[in-house]
């Protein structure tokens, strides 16, 4: 099945310009910092990459970059969900033939299929492609669309490359219920960024983590603190990414990380309108953060 789809994983930002125009060699440099900090992986056009912005060619192009950059250092999980199942295959075909090394499927938005739909629309991505496929709940943002344990656990039993999921739920127990129902092969990631150490000492495997763009080596040190057995640790960790976590509330999402970035003079870019730049008074709050967290100098 290729690299092993484990530890931690950015949800890459895609840098735009001035014009809203995406920075191609801004995000070959985010890519790049990314590796040197020593991530596992990396999940470009997600949700903090920006997706629901893009258009399908500029989607490819990224995807393309995003192989051609890491050179195989680490694996490219691209994120390939659509709303309809043959967008979603489209995307994923291209994927792999690009050389990606897994895909990870977002359910659908806007409209609500039911959990026998999802079956079918999950099954059929997974056998149009011979590399790993990992479905992405995230319900706050699909309009509480999401794969219940059953039917993750069904997929897993049934179809050969359904590899896992990233959950965004939020929600603890049921990322420990679906590491209970499916097997053991089975990749249970979290995405949520302040419920990383909890769920690896529940058995998830890695963490797609919005927050990695900006602090990666605090956050692979939750992971090897915990694979490791130095929990303390790892707690501490934890407690200490929580500001930056905490801090995506001063804009709307998806900015504040790529404000972040830009602070650490990073390419982050801006975001595409209508998502506007902070305020000065909310940029002076997250830069306060970023100083107290050692990211950046006062």
């Amino acid at each position: 099945m290729g690299k092993e789809i484990e530890g931690i994983i950015p949800a890459v930002v895609t840098p735009f310009d001035k014009n809203e125009d995406v920075d191609e060699g801004g995000f070959r440099k985010i890519i790049n910092y990314l590796i040197d900090s020593g991530v596992h992986g990396l999940f470009p056009v997600g949700s903090q990459g920006e997706f629901f912005s893009l258009t399908n060619e500029e989607k490819k192009r990224l995807i393309d970059i995003a192989v051609e950059e890491t050179r195989g250092r680490v694996f490219v999980m691209p994120n390939t969900g659509a709303i309809t199942t043959r967008e979603s295959i489209e995307l994923s075909q291209y994927a792999e033939e690009a050389g990606a090394d897994c895909v990870s499927v977002i359910t659908p938005f806007f409209i609500s299929p039911n959990q026998e739909e999802l079956y079918h629309h999950i099954k059929e991505i997974c056998q149009s492609v011979k590399i790993p496929v990992l479905c992405y709940n995230n319900p706050g943002r699909t309009g509480g669309v999401a794969l219940t344990p059953a039917t993750l656990a069904r997929l897993a039993e049934e179809v050969p490359n359904f590899a896992g999921i990233k959950d965004s739920s939020g929600d603890l127990t049921l990322v420990a219920e679906m590491i209970r129902l499916c097997p053991p092969h089975f990749k249970v990631i979290m995405g949520r960024d302040s419920l990383i150490y909890g769920a690896l000492t529940y058995g998830a495997t890695g963490a797609i983590a919005a927050t990695a763009n900006v602090a990666p080596k605090l956050i692979v040190g939750i992971y090897r603190a915990v694979r490791e057995g130095d929990f303390n640790k790892a707690k501490e960790y934890q407690r200490e990414l929580a500001p930056l976590r905490t801090a995506f509330g001063l804009g709307t999402f998806p900015v504040v990380v790529k404000e972040a970035l830009t602070m650490m003079g990073l390419p982050g870019g801006r975001c595409r309108s209508p998502i506007k730049p902070l305020d000065n008074e909310k940029k002076a709050q997250l830069r306060d953060i970023l100083v107290k967290m050692g990211i950046i100098q006062s």
